[in-house]
């Protein structure tokens, strides 16, 4: 019997969970290998390629004396091959960027287990913004989201759709005034083509769509809760720290989102503006490639939606592709051979 009491003394009694399950298990073990070969089984995970993290913060349980140190019940994640654990917050933060519609049950799974009390500060803080009036559309529902906003307004989208538009009608108001740099010869055809982008853009309401909630997935930059992620900078693939908003949520994430960029890939002012100018005087009859500009200017094939942290003010380097700037080029007069002359 003595034997066995001193047995069940150096057992020790660990909360087991796998990467992509919030279910636990308990498992009573003497040393690592027992803990693997125990929790393996009961999750049914390779035990060769398994490893042991700890929930809170990542870190590897690689031996004995370590995981002897951990208090009893101490939560852990067991990761197979390929599989990375950075802690709570981490996931909740890959749940953000990849599966947006997924965040709100992710962070209140995570908050009804968590038990570091920074770590709970932090969740607790996040599902209070979760749970403010997202939803809520109409002025009535959400008076406080509407504050300083012209009573005009009678909804969160169609606010957020008007300052959309108010940015790339900015755009457009900058490629106008551009003509005044431009000869008294080149200006009469730049305002023809502004003036054709110009049509072009209204018919588009333009592109209010990019902020608006309640338009078709393919048409608007947010998730259907009105969720924003940054898109990186220009140069970047994405966004390496993951900013993310929701400007439908209250006034202060509204405010704050007004922070946030269209930014043009191929500058605007330095090199798109610029460009049409030079398509304009060097044209010698070419039809220059109206949508190529409006697309550039206007829409996402050329903006990218950006944090201001991730906001780069330096020269972009990026130039408009010459193949692009014509559609089709006029041909010159051949003189008629005398064969041809009846």
């Amino acid at each position: 019997m003595g034997s066995k009491v001193s047995s069940q003394r150096h057992m020790k009694i660990f909360k087991i969970r796998t990467l992509n399950n919030a279910d636990k298990y308990g498992v009573a073990c003497r040393n690592l290998r027992e803990l693997k070969e125990k929790g393996c089984k009961k999750i049914q995970l390779p035990l060769h390629s398994t490893r042991v993290c700890l929930y809170e913060d990542g870190t590897e349980v690689s031996d004995d004396e370590y995981l002897w140190h951990l208090p009893d019940n101490t939560e852990l994640v067991f990761l197979t091959t390929g599989q990375t654990w950075h802690g709570s917050i981490d996931w909740l933060l890959n749940s953000f960027y990849t599966s947006l519609s997924d965040v709100p049950e992710v962070a209140r799974k995570l908050l009804s287990d968590e038990q570091a009390p920074k770590t709970q500060k932090i969740l607790v803080d996040f599902v209070h913004n979760l749970n403010e009036n997202i939803l809520a559309e109409k002025r009535e529902e959400d008076e406080s989201w509407f504050e300083g906003i012209e009573s005009r307004f009678k909804n969160k989208s169609s606010y957020m759709r008007f300052r959309c538009e108010s940015r790339i009608r900015g755009y457009l108001k900058e490629a106008q005034s551009s003509a005044a740099s431009a000869s008294p010869a080149a200006r009469e055809e730049y305002n023809r083509i502004i003036e054709t982008l110009s049509k072009e853009l209204k018919a588009a309401e333009y592109n209010g769509c990019y902020f608006d909630r309640k338009e078709d997935k393919a048409n608007r930059l947010c998730t259907e809760e009105g969720w924003f992620s940054c898109q990186g900078a220009f140069d970047a693939e994405d966004c390496s720290t993951r900013h993310s908003i929701n400007p439908y949520s209250n006034k202060e994430s509204r405010i704050i989102f007004s922070t946030w960029n269209l930014d043009h890939r191929i500058e605007k002012s330095r090199s798109i503006l610029p460009c049409l100018m030079e398509a304009v005087k060097e044209s010698r009859g070419r039809q220059i490639n109206h949508q190529y500009f409006f697309d550039l200017l206007f829409t996402t094939k050329n903006l990218k939606l950006v944090n201001i942290v991730c906001h780069k003010k330096t020269s972009h380097n990026l130039s408009c592709d010459p193949s692009k700037i014509y559609t089709s080029q006029k041909r010159p007069n051949k003189k008629r051979s005398r064969d041809q002359v009846s």
